[in-house]
């Protein structure tokens, strides 16, 4: 029992849908500062690459202006602090591209792996982050680990792939001392952008790793229990136990309407014990009749006897009543199929109705209605009075 209990606590379930939302509404999201940190490298590098000689102009030329001054200006402080703001002022502006590319991919980088996302619940100040032992359980757990090793890696694998280039490059690096200025900027800027490259594919398989870890980790973090995942189940699909409690009221309250509108119909037809259809036919408001009640058994039985106490007429017809009780819900219209049969049972209830009107000899009930095969569901094996005689008051239960 208590391996069972504890094999039901295990985190073996993926995370449902619900249970993703609302880590995305935490801000909980699954991230990679690998990534974040090769497309700030890439995009920055790439600028300096293609822009950084109007960069190396500008900063050159602050530096030329900023240091061309003569004796008096030197001696003067409030000068020497309005020059300096000045160089810094266009210094900034010569960097701003670059800043604002490093601060739009460091934006844009983390939507590459979970989207757009913006989480106030991020923002709230959570103590259990300054707690000691809290801080000590995340620095010693598997992730931190983890962590750790990743870190481990990274350094050995970025270090060893500058170790190489300078080891590659150490004949062309001596070479630097004898070069002319121009010369030798020219070359440490080849030498740069080549390291820049090789750092860069470095970097990419790390981030070709660590992309499909970090989903992989943010799917384990957030998998559910099996006791979880029937918990959620009844928080968005409700106790079944009220939910059947929900269904049986609805049933007794669209019985209820239905029964309300026995007395109102124009026929009831039967066979005569386990079905009972209630039909009802406004000419100028309906299409074509309908069905306002059906029943079997006990609700059939409760529809005969609010028919007789209404006076509506009662016609035994078994195999029109299992079509219709087959084919047609409540409130919807009899099928196309039956119209025939249904209008001929209309027409004896009119003619009913002038008989009563006039006193005089009530009709006979039709005997031949023709219903299609295919409708008929056939008698039902418990209803021992399908295949019995008419009752031999039939007349007198009609005009009842």
């Amino acid at each position: 029992m208590a391996e069972s209990q504890q094999s039901d606590q295990e985190k073996t379930e993926p995370a449902s849908t619900r249970r993703l939302e609302q880590a995305r509404e935490q801000g909980q999201v699954a991230r990679s500062t690998e990534l974040t940190s090769f497309s700030a490298l890439l995009v920055s590098g790439g600028f300096l690459l293609f822009a950084g000689a109007g960069l190396i102009d500008g900063l050159r030329r602050i530096f030329r202006d900023g240091l061309a001054v003569d004796r008096s200006s030197a001696f003067d402080t409030s000068l020497a602090v309005a020059r300096l703001y000045q160089a810094m002022s266009e210094a900034l502006w010569i960097l701003a591209p670059l800043f604002a590319a490093a601060i739009a991919i460091a934006l844009f980088a983390p939507m590459l792996l979970s989207g757009w996302l913006f989480s106030a619940e991020a923002l709230q100040p959570r103590w259990s982050r300054l707690s000691p032992a809290s801080n000590l359980g995340r620095t010693f757990s598997w992730h931190g680990v983890v962590e750790l090793l990743k870190a481990i890696m990274k350094t050995v694998l970025l270090g060893g792939v500058v170790v190489a280039m300078i080891w590659q490059q150490k004949d062309s690096m001596g070479i630097l001392a004898v070069e002319s200025l121009e010369g030798a900027l020219s070359h440490i800027g080849a030498l740069m952008t080549e390291a820049f490259i090789a750092v860069m594919l470095a970097m990419f398989l790390i981030v070709v790793i660590d992309v499909p870890f970090q989903l992989w980790n943010h799917a384990q973090q957030l998998r559910m229990t099996k006791d979880e995942v029937k918990q959620e189940n009844k928080e968005t699909e409700g106790n079944p136990e009220v939910k059947g409690r929900v269904r049986a009221m609805q049933r007794e309250m669209a019985r209820r309407r239905m029964m309300s509108a026995v007395p109102g119909a124009d026929v009831v037809i039967t066979n005569p014990t386990h079905y009972a259809v209630a039909l009802r036919y406004q000419e100028n408001r309906m299409r074509a009749p309908q069905v306002v009640a059906k029943g079997t058994r006990e609700v059939a039985e409760r529809i005969l006897e609010l028919a007789r106490e209404n006076q509506v007429p009662v016609l035994r017809a078994a195999p029109l009543a299992r079509a219709l009780h087959r084919h047609a819900e409540v409130g919807q219209a009899v099928p196309t199929a039956l119209y025939a049969a249904v209008a001929e049972v209309l027409a004896w209830v009119y003619q009913l109705r002038l008989a009563r009107g006039y006193g005089s000899v009530l009709p006979g009930a039709p005997q031949t209605l023709v219903v299609p095969s295919d409708l008929d569901p056939g008698p039902d094996p418990d209803d021992e009075t399908e295949g019995t005689a008419p009752a031999p008051l039939p007349m007198a239960r009609v005009a009842a």
